[in-house]
């Protein structure tokens, strides 16, 4: 019998609680850890100053909350996360909080620190009514390799500690170009978060992207060949699982274009060609007074503090290129920036792994409470510590995705393709697995998954394997072998979850979970086989 990870680790941490009655402070933790386990997923925007960490979130958020300069407030790690009713908290080093007024300027947050500085805060908590909060908590940290040490000492104590786990389940990373300071970040995350499971739970953003091909129209075609080089660097293959290039400026003014600035657009897409095009030349030539336009100084100056110049030349072409209204400018802007692929790879590759990836943090700091305050009963938590690690193979298909892009993997191209499409490059639907259509039937997809297993361990048994290609095909088999259990469970068609041994932690009873796997795929032989295609022709009449 199996149960969910977030089961599991509901008892692992009933236990925990049980182990450490009598200590308040340890307590206390586990009371965080299982506001964690049931909270959003952490998502983490990190990278060097003027990445433009800020500006993507706002591009993530569909509002301008976040502050984009170099006030005292960008200094602080801060969190954005939903609520029904707009609050600001302010989280002080000496462990106190306190209420913050709520000021909005040019539909800016404004954080009244009240007179503090950052060195005395340790992060602020927005809470704010926006849909995008919903499934994912969204953390802004000051940039790392700043010259002030302090200020990188913040996103180092909250995103990569020495002596605990990362507090953010995982990371967009952005950069302008790679640097060793990158490099060395994405280590020390990848390090700290992981554990024993070694996975890599970062995307990298080519941030600021318009700026590649120098604000032209076709920036972002030389932005994606500049990030294909990147994926393919030794030194970032194996840290983030894509590189994903984003003009973040585009990206928030697209979110929160206003009607009034399609209207000056819209002016500008019906100049003569030539007036058109001088005015454009650069931004110093946008700003300048000019008879050409009936739009004020002032206005263009706000167009291009707001867009860059790259989007006032984008915005002006697509209006050309027949978009009418402003919200037809905004979508094609938006696809135009590289945000929805962002969004995509996260909906894709974050978010049906939430739970293992909550729970991982979850674990590891567990595991961090035993090594640093041991005591009697201990070892009941360690033993649920060590089947989660021996279950949680959406962590394995992780670290695969990985090593597929930074090493290759140890097979022929052709099966080395599909055992990254299997353990989730493209998706963790069943049928994104299998190569299918989204709407392919269940016998479609039990059919093709039962092939797929009968291949992958005949390719396992082939003498001709190295050790570390049969690794690799059993991590394949498994991930189908959770495709048999999503369906055969008779549950929707929708991204499996990892599922533990059922059991308390620590029980003694049967076997670790490596070995109820081994039993579960080998079950899929024979009667299983037949039990299992039964019921599925039960839920599809026409098979």
């Amino acid at each position: 019998m199996t149960v969910t990870v977030t089961s599991a680790t509901e008892e692992l941490l009933r236990t925990a609680r049980s182990v450490y009655a009598d200590d308040r402070e340890a307590q206390e933790l586990i009371g965080r850890l299982e506001v964690r386990l049931h909270e959003p997923l952490r998502l983490a925007l990190a990278g060097m100053v003027k990445a433009g960490k800020s500006t993507l979130l706002n591009g993530m958020l569909g509002e301008r909350l976040a502050a984009t300069d170099t006030a005292e407030c960008t200094r602080v790690v801060t969190w954005y996360r939903y609520s029904a009713t707009p609050v600001v908290t302010m989280h002080l080093r000496d462990g106190r909080s306190e209420r913050m007024p709520i000021r909005r300027t040019s539909g800016l947050l404004v954080f009244d620190l009240g007179g503090r500085t950052a060195e005395e805060i340790e992060w602020i908590d927005v809470g704010w009514p926006l849909a995008a909060l919903k499934k994912q908590i969204l953390i802004d940290t000051p940039g790392i390799a700043s010259l002030s040490t302090d200020t990188s000492a913040r996103t180092t104590r909250f995103l990569t500690p020495e002596q605990s786990p990362s507090a953010a389940d995982a990371v967009v990373y952005l950069m302008r170009h790679l640097h060793g300071s990158d490099v060395k970040f994405l280590e020390a995350f990848r390090d700290t978060s992981a554990g024993v499971a070694e996975s890599v739970c970062a995307v990298a953003v080519l941030s600021r992207s318009d700026e590649v091909g120098s604000g032209r129209i076709d920036s972002l075609v030389s932005a994606r060949r500049v990030a294909r080089r990147y994926e393919r660097d030794g030194d970032l293959a194996s840290l983030a699982l894509e590189v994903i290039p984003v003009a973040g400026l585009l990206a928030e003014g697209a979110r929160t274009l206003r009607e009034s600035e399609y209207i000056a657009f819209r002016e500008l897409a019906g100049l003569e060609r030539a007036e058109r095009e001088r005015l454009l030349i650069s931004a110093d030539r946008f700003t300048r007074e000019s008879a050409a336009t009936g739009l004020s100084v002032a206005v263009r100056e706000a167009l291009l503090s707001r867009f860059g110049i790259f989007g006032v030349r984008l915005a002006a072409a697509l209006i050309r290129g027949g978009a009418t209204n402003s919200s037809e400018l905004s979508e094609a802007m938006v696809q135009q920036s590289g945000l929805v692929e962002l969004q995509e790879f996260i909906e894709t590759h974050f978010h049906p792994r939430a739970a293992t990836l909550k729970a991982r943090g979850v674990v590891l700091q567990l595991d961090t409470l035993i090594r640093q305050r041991p005591r009697s009963g201990i070892d009941a938590i360690r033993a649920g510590i060590e089947r989660f690690e021996a279950s949680a193979h959406t962590l394995r298909e992780l670290s695969l995705l990985a090593r597929a892009r930074a090493d290759g993997l140890p097979l022929p191209a052709e099966d080395a393709a599909e055992a990254q499409r299997i353990v989730g490059a493209h998706g963790v639907t069943p049928q994104r697995r299998l190569g299918l259509t989204d709407d392919a039937e269940p016998s479609q997809i039990a059919e093709r998954t039962m092939e797929g297993i009968d291949r992958w361990r005949a390719l396992a048994e082939s003498p001709l394997l190295t050790r570390d290609a049969v690794a690799v095909c059993a991590v394949v088999v498994r991930s189908l072998s959770a495709v048999v259990s999503e369906i055969g469970a008779g549950r929707d068609l929708r991204p499996a979850t990892d599922v533990v041994p059922a059991g308390r932690p620590g029980d003694g009873t049967g076997q670790d979970a490596a070995q109820q796997g081994e039993q579960h795929e080998a079950g899929l032989r024979g009667e299983e086989r037949l039990k299992w295609r039964s019921l599925l022709a039960q839920r599809d009449p026409l098979r």
